[in-house]
Order: structure tokens, then C-alpha cells, then sequence
């Protein structure tokens, strides 16, 4: 058993957590971006971005981010799920698709209708109930295909 915390809720954990997401997603040359920017989403004024841990006998296991960009051509859409990863030695567990689920409802929960994420990575989302909805292009001029779920559908699994 895991329980998933929002990192302002478990600011014991907060280096440990700004290591796990630097570590999954950053570069050698972000670490002070990540830890500015998660220190900041722990202030209560702010609604995003919000970070969250999976917690398992005291060891964080997965993460996922709610944003409000995601660094992509398409910010007219918005709250971004994103940093959504499990420790390799829990992977295939359904850890993943409970994270999925758990960001869906605290989305819902800040009054979102839809939730967001660009990938390239093919099946996993739709086997969790995202359908892909365009494409966009993310910094660095690549395409990046964008999914979608609308909420409702999510409280439905």
C-alpha cells in the first residue's frame, strides 16, 4: 500500500522530493530551477503548479506534477499533468494508473473540467482513458502529441 501526498502536505520530504523529480526530469544544469519552483508551489496562494509524491514506507516511489504549462506551444489549454513516473523496482503494480487517477481528481477538485498532457509515448495513456486531442510543439520546435481526459471520465474507472 502507498498514499499520494500533495509535497506541501510532507515538507519533511521536500529536498528528498526535489531530488526524486530533478533526477527523473531535470539537467545537470536546472537543479536550482526545480527547487525554486517547488518551493514556491508550497505556498498556499497559489493554486499551480502543484507537485505530489507517492509515499511507501517512508520512500518515495512516484511523482506527478500539475501545471500550468508544460512548456508547450499550447498554453491556451491547461491544468498540464505532468513528471508522471514509478520507481522501476514498483512499476507494474498499477502505481501509474493510480497516480493518474489521483491527479484527475485533485484537478477536478481545483475546478477543472479537462486535464492535459503532451507525450511520445504510445498506449499507456489510452489504455488509462486519455484520448489524443492535437498536436503541439514544445520548445525546442518538436512535435509532441497532446491527450486529453475530461474529468467526469476519470471519477467513472
Amino acid at each position: 500500500m502507498f498514499e499520494v501526498f500533495e509535497l506541501k502536505d510532507k515538507m519533511d520530504y521536500f529536498d528528498k522530493a526535489v531530488h526524486v523529480f530533478w533526477t527523473q526530469w531535470g539537467s545537470s544544469a536546472n537543479y536550482r530551477f526545480y527547487y525554486d519552483c517547488m518551493l514556491h508551489s508550497c505556498e498556499p496562494a497559489s493554486d499551480l503548479p502543484r507537485f505530489y509524491i507517492a509515499i511507501r514506507n517512508d520512500t518515495i516511489i512516484g511523482t506527478y506534477t500539475l501545471l500550468r504549462n508544460d512548456l508547450i506551444s499550447r498554453q491556451d489549454l491547461f491544468p498540464w499533468l505532468a513528471c508522471l513516473y514509478v520507481t522501476p523496482q514498483q512499476r507494474g503494480n498499477k502505481i501509474g494508473s493510480k497516480l493518474l487517477r489521483h491527479a484527475a481528481q485533485e484537478a477536478g477538485k481545483k475546478g477543472f473540467q479537462k486535464l492535459y498532457l503532451c507525450t511520445d509515448i504510445d498506449g499507456y495513456y489510452e489504455k488509462n482513458g486519455w484520448s489524443h486531442a492535437a498536436t503541439g510543439y514544445i520548445f525546442n520546435d518538436d512535435a509532441t502529441k497532446i491527450y486529453e481526459i475530461p474529468l467526469n471520465e476519470m471519477d467513472q474507472k
